[in-house]
């Protein structure tokens, strides 16, 4: 997914927050919003993103559980957990289960956010980097195998 700016998907049940952020970081960033975590498994259903940024705390499905789903099925997306709350278990669960990036908290810190958003983007550029060696490898493997 080639993109001219970071393509972020927010996730949060605050509509506060949701225009927040998209206000703050529309301009420097490519910003898509959900409201719920099935919204977002729905929207990875039709577009790729770079960064997905998750509150941890909402009905139906946390953070945690959503970055678990979204590991499944879109593992190359960097993952980043916001929550209000210092909830350890919640942290230790995120980076067990939904292999987060980072964690932060809130409220959020914009210059904290951007840094964050930036080295996740860097992390997303590196796994990409790697499939594709990966594949130039096993490409270059089974050529070498056939002659």
């Amino acid at each position: 997914m080639a993109a001219d700016k970071i393509v972020v998907l927010y996730v949060d049940d605050e509509p506060d927050n949701l225009f927040s952020f998209q206000a703050t970081f529309r301009l420097t960033f490519k910003v898509f919003t959900a409201s719920s975590g099935q919204e977002a498994l729905d929207l990875l259903e039709k577009r790729g993103f770079h960064v997905i940024i998750s509150d941890q705390r909402m009905p139906q499905m946390t953070g945690v559980e959503l970055f678990e789903k979204i590991q499944e099925k879109y593992p190359d997306p960097i993952r980043v957990l916001l929550t209000g709350f210092a909830d350890m278990n919640a942290v230790i669960d995120a980076v067990n289960k939904g292999k987060i990036f980072h964690y932060l908290t809130k409220p959020w810190n914009e210059e904290e956010l951007t840094m964050t958003i930036q080295r996740a983007y860097k992390a997303w550029q590196d796994k990409q980097a790697l499939k594709d060696s990966n594949e130039q490898l096993e490409f270059l493997l089974r050529q070498k195998l056939l002659s």
